[in-house]
């Protein structure tokens, strides 16, 4: 049977050879690991909440729970800009930033035309 041999070959000048950097303990892995699986709570532009002021749209905190998880859920599935139908309101929601742009209640939102979105969330 013939014998294998592994041969060094030398890399290019212009290649840089780089070392994984290491974890320096595991409560900073398992820190890391809980911050990017807890989910964040949305943000309220100011124009957004102009627009929910004047509009006097009312969201309770379960509502926005529930708007939260679903924007969170959709970009996990890689929606960017989702609207955001609600009962009582549609959001424009980026959720790249998780942020919402702009709100109106539904009866001036059937009145509209949507654009620049990439999905909808019917709650």
């Amino acid at each position: 049977m013939d014998k294998f041999s592994i041969q060094r070959v030398p890399l290019h000048p212009s290649i840089r050879q780089t070392q994984p950097t290491p974890i320096k303990s595991q409560q900073s892995f398992k820190a890391h690991l809980q911050e990017a699986t807890n989910q964040q709570e949305l943000k309220v532009s100011k124009h957004a909440n102009e627009r929910i002021i004047e509009r006097k749209i009312a969201i309770s905190e379960q509502e926005w729970q529930a708007v939260s998880d679903k924007v969170f859920e959709a970009h996990s599935k890689g929606v960017k800009q989702p609207l955001v139908l609600m009962d009582q309101a549609a959001l424009i929601v980026s959720a790249k930033n998780a942020t919402v742009i702009t709100a109106m209640d539904r009866t001036e939102a059937k009145q509209q035309i949507f654009t620049n979105i990439d999905g909808t969330i019917v709650l």
